[in-house]
């Protein structure tokens, strides 16, 4: 599998405490949604897509990481392969799961300063925001 990096940004402008109704990121949130990244670009490479389209369909995984009704990304994954006829068991997708989920963390842990993760949180913003 290759692996994917993700640019670190400077955003402590931008990590504020958020108003009163706002969405919150956590550390767990913010991990969940680069691993959803990450594994939108890893399924988007196998369904062969490329340039902008890759980019959205990575992107729309890691916006539904907030949304209960998109949240379940192994599904998608599994219908969208199916779809194509791709050959990828539960057990290789839910692989692949778990290691981007340790590279998600360990690119959060790398880019860390104070307590919070300003690459997570520009990325949750920037996605939501779309």
């Amino acid at each position: 599998m290759a692996g994917f990096a993700f640019a670190a940004f400077n955003l402590q402008s931008a990590v504020q405490r958020p108003a009163i109704g706002e969405f919150r990121m956590t550390s767990d949130v913010a991990r969940t949604m680069l691993r959803n990244m990450l594994l939108g670009r890893w399924a988007a490479e196998k369904l062969g897509l490329t340039g902008q389209d890759a980019a959205a369909y990575s992107d729309a995984l890691a916006r539904g990481t907030c949304d209960p009704e998109r949240r379940d990304v192994f599904s998608k994954i599994r219908k969208d392969f199916d779809a194509a006829g791709l050959a990828q068991s539960d057990e290789q997708i839910l692989r692949v799961m778990s290691e981007l989920m340790i590279q998600a963390g360990n690119q959060m842990q790398a880019t860390r300063k104070d307590s919070l993760d300003a690459t997570a949180v520009m990325l949750a913003r920037n996605l939501m925001s779309r």
